[in-house]
């Protein structure tokens, strides 16, 4: 079964998808970004820059999984910027999943988030980068 669903991550419709979901979540930084300025941890300088780089960066590895000579490095690019996410994950589970005037969500969504989540987040984009369709 977990062969099928790495096979499924590679498949054409998985990258599309993977196209749609970061298209999708940098537009949104710029069309909302008071949903993820709380989110950015205080102790970051210039949390405004930070969400505008981030919806950047998003929209631009969109538009390179879809390319199959750019595929690997965008997913690479992907799985960094997950990474560096993980320090947001923490700040606001350290919160009690919710932030002033934004999201707020029982607990263990904050858990779920960073330790189901975010991994398979990171799976679907390693598993894209090896993908030569």
């Amino acid at each position: 079964m977990l062969k099928h669903i790495g096979n499924y991550l590679k498949s054409k419709w998985s990258i599309r998808l993977l196209f749609v979901f970061y298209l999708l979540a940098g537009f949104n930084h710029f069309i909302n970004p008071t949903f993820y300025l709380p989110l950015i941890p205080p102790y970051l300088p210039y949390p405004e820059i930070i969400n505008w780089i981030s919806g950047v960066i998003e929209i631009v590895v969109a538009f390179g999984v879809l390319i199959s000579k750019s595929r690997k490095i965008a997913s690479f690019v992907i799985l960094a910027m997950l990474i560096a996410f993980i320090p947001s994950h923490v700040y606001f589970i350290q919160t009690g999943s919710c932030v002033d005037d934004g999201l707020c969500v029982p607990q263990w969504i904050g858990w779920l988030r960073l330790i189901i989540i975010h991994p398979l987040l990171l799976l679907w984009a390693w598993k894209a980068g090896t993908s030569l369709k």
